[in-house]
């Protein structure tokens, strides 16, 4: 949805639902960065964010948000600012549209945050028709192995290319992968869209850290079994079709 870090998806057999995909919001992570001496507006991304969303809901006419993950920053624990500012924003976002949460690893504790009007998902994942809408840092279920399509969150793939003009931009991955590396004894293609963060500031706490390589990706990097990807900008221009370079940004 250029220019916006978003997915929509329309369900064409059970109902005429538009749904919004965004993920990786990481609501409180200035706290982090004051630590050290950096001062930001702790609420200067999230309102960013409820502006952004508040335009992409009217103008296209969403029924629905699904939140992939990581809504809060801290892993295990609450912060002052995540026990003020993520209560705020889902009572804000949600007298616009329902709101489906998929908690990431960066979500614990989060029902003690959220209004009883939210509906949490399993961290598994959650389906609309053929696609599995899921964080990444988990491993899917086999019951979802019907599917032909994973969304995910999780890693921020950034492009990285000293003296471009695009380097510490967000972009999105695309990848093909035999099903069979994700959903043992299934025959076929598998499609993987991985998602860059719908909040523009995390490009800040983006250099110098390292994430963790998702199981999914892990996986299918291990037994070489990426036979399609592309590299995308924001706005779906193609930057790279080399599967060696989707391989270096995912690791």
């Amino acid at each position: 949805m250029y220019p916006h870090p978003a997915l929509l998806l329309e369900e064409e057999h059970t109902s005429s639902n538009r749904y919004l995909v965004i993920s990786d919001l990481h609501i409180g992570f200035e706290s982090d960065l004051n630590l050290p001496g950096i001062i930001v507006d702790s609420k200067y991304s999230m309102n960013t964010m409820l502006e952004e969303l508040r335009y992409i809901i009217e103008s296209h006419r969403i029924d629905a948000v699904i939140l992939i993950g990581d809504v809060k920053n801290t892993i295990r624990n609450i912060s002052k600012q995540e026990w003020n500012e993520v209560p705020e924003f889902f009572k804000i976002l949600s007298r616009q549209v329902k709101i489906y949460l998929v908690p990431g690893n960066h979500d614990g504790r989060i029902r003690f945050l959220i209004p009883q009007n939210i509906n949490i998902m399993s961290v598994k994942g959650m389906v609309l028709e053929e696609t599995l809408l899921v964080h990444g840092h988990v491993m899917p279920s086999y019951a979802r192995s019907a599917i032909t399509r994973i969304v995910m969150g999780h890693i921020h793939p950034i492009f990285s290319k000293c003296n471009s003009v695009l380097d510490g931009r967000r972009i999105w991955l695309y990848i093909k992968v035999n099903s069979e590396m994700i959903f043992p004894g299934t025959a076929g293609t598998l499609d993987i869209i991985i998602m860059p963060s719908f909040n523009k500031e995390m490009h800040v706490v983006h250099k110098g850290y390292h994430k963790s390589i998702p199981p999914i990706i892990k996986r299918v990097i291990e037994f070489n079994s990426i036979k399609k990807a592309m590299v995308m900008a924001m706005d779906g221009s193609i930057l790279s079709d080399d599967c060696d370079v989707a391989v270096k940004l995912l690791s």
